[in-house]
């Protein structure tokens, strides 16, 4: 059963809007292990924090961080993935895999959009990883899943070459949706849905107001 309630082994910081929003908050302050992707260490810090670890390139992070901080700075100059993805690679083969991110969105929207869909590449590497936002949580998901939520709660869902996809407890019904847009805009009838079909997707659903 998925739900807001997530408890993280570790969380990972992005280069997007730094969380306002309670239930992000409350994920962040829920583990000793906050790695900030690169230049996000900055925005950290300014807020009275200090990460366990430091990951990325290195291009975006300031010299007083990286002169004072230089123990937990952890260089990766693959250029082949993005921040966000080392940071989840070096949790993953440190064998942590329930890992939250928060501040993916926000600012460039290609950023946001890519943050986005690698949460599937992270399902497939075996991991149970999420985005929360100030808005809502995102998780990707494969197969027959059932979600907590209250009543009216807004939902949306993005297929990743789904097949048979079916639900309970939303008010419209879903389909192998065919562009990203077709899932969005729905919301709970009761305080439980359920998602029948074969193959992956990503789960957006709104916090209660």
């Amino acid at each position: 059963m998925i739900g807001y309630d997530f408890k993280p082994e570790a969380v990972v910081v992005g280069g997007g809007d730094f969380p306002s929003h309670k239930m992000a908050l409350s994920i962040l302050h829920s583990t000793q292990k906050v790695v900030c992707c690169d230049g996000a260490a900055d925005e950290y810090l300014s807020h009275g924090f200090t990460p366990w670890r430091i990951v990325g390139d290195g291009d975006s992070l300031s010299y007083d961080t990286i002169a004072k901080y230089s123990d937990i700075i952890r260089i990766n100059p693959d250029q082949e993935t993005n921040d966000q993805t080392k940071a989840i690679e070096y949790l993953a083969k440190r064998g942590i895999k329930d890992i939250a991110i928060v501040a993916a969105t926000g600012r460039r929207e290609d950023h946001t959009l890519g943050n986005i869909s690698l949460l599937i590449e992270y399902l497939r590497m075996g991991l149970n990883v999420r985005i929360y936002t100030d808005y809502g949580v995102m998780v990707a998901c494969s197969g027959n899943n059932s979600f907590l939520s209250p009543k009216g709660t807004a939902v949306s869902i993005f297929g990743f070459g789904t097949k048979g996809m079916q639900s309970e407890g939303l008010a419209y019904p879903i389909r192998d949706f065919t562009s990203w847009w077709q899932g969005t805009l729905n919301k709970t009838t009761s305080n439980q849905f359920s998602i029948h079909c074969k193959g992956e997707y990503i789960v957006y659903i709104g916090y209660d107001k």
